[in-house]
C-alpha cells in the first residue's frame, strides 16, 4: 500500500501517478497479501481528522474471509484476545491466559456460506493491531486460506490470502452525513473443475 524497502510498485504511488492529486494521503494500510478497500484523503488535514477517527473507533471495518472449518454457532461469533507484535518475526501472537496485558484485541465474525473445506465469514473488526484479523481466527481454529502465516495448511501461489477489506462506514468529518464505502469481492476461482 506504501514504499517499503522491497522497491516493489506501492499503492499510493501509483494512485497519485495517475491522478492530478500529488497532496494524496493514506489514511489507512492493509497487509500485503489482503485484497480490499484503501481510504486515501486529499490533503493532510482530512488525514489528521480520519486518522483520528480510526483511532477513536469511530469507522466501521467489516472484511471477509474464507477460513477454515466451521464456525461453532451460527450467530455472531465474539473473540477477545491479548496479542502481541513480535518485530523480529514480523507475526502478531495471541496471549495464553492474558499474561498481564491490558490491551485487548476484539473481533466478531459470523458465517456467511459454508462449504465442505472452508467457510466464508464476515468480520467486523474493533481496533486494527497488527495482523489482527490473521493472529484471532488462526490461533481459535479458523486460519485465513492460504494464510500459512496463521496456520493455513498450504499458501497460494500468488502469495495472496483469502481476506478481502469489504467496507468502512463512518461519518463525514464535514457534513455529517454517513459514508458507507465496500469493494466489490476478488473475481477468483476457489476450486478448480478436476
Amino acid at each position: 500500500v506504501q514504499p517499503d524497502q522491497t522497491g516493489d510498485p506501492d499503492l499510493l504511488g501509483l494512485v497519485r501517478a495517475h491522478t492530478a492529486l500529488p497532496d494524496l494521503e493514506l489514511v489507512h494500510r492493509i497487509d500485503r497479501p489482503v485484497s480490499g478497500l484503501v481510504l486515501f484523503a486529499k490533503d493532510a488535514d482530512t488525514r489528521r481528522i480520519m486518522n483520528a477517527m480510526f483511532k477513536d473507533r469511530a469507522v466501521r471495518k467489516t472484511y471477509w474471509a474464507i477460513v477454515a472449518d466451521r464456525p461453532k454457532s451460527a450467530d455472531w461469533i465474539t473473540l477477545e484476545d491479548q496479542m502481541e507484535h513480535d518485530t523480529r518475526t514480523k507475526r502478531a501472537r495471541v496471549i495464553a491466559n492474558g499474561s498481564g496485558q491490558k490491551v485487548v484485541s476484539r473481533l466478531r465474525f459470523r458465517a456467511l456460506s459454508i462449504g465442505d473445506r472452508y467457510t466464508l465469514v464476515e468480520v467486523e473488526l474493533e481496533g486494527g493491531a497488527f495482523h489482527q484479523i490473521r493472529a484471532q481466527l488462526g490461533a481459535h481454529g479458523h486460519p485465513i486460506k492460504g494464510d500459512v502465516k496463521y496456520g493455513a495448511r498450504r499458501g497460494e501461489k500468488d502469495r495472496s490470502i483469502a481476506l478481502h477489506a469489504r467496507s468502512l462506514a463512518f461519518e463525514h468529518p464535514v457534513t455529517g452525513r454517513e459514508v458507507v464505502v465496500e469493494a466489490p469481492a476478488p473475481d477468483v476461482v476457489l476450486v478448480r473443475a478436476a
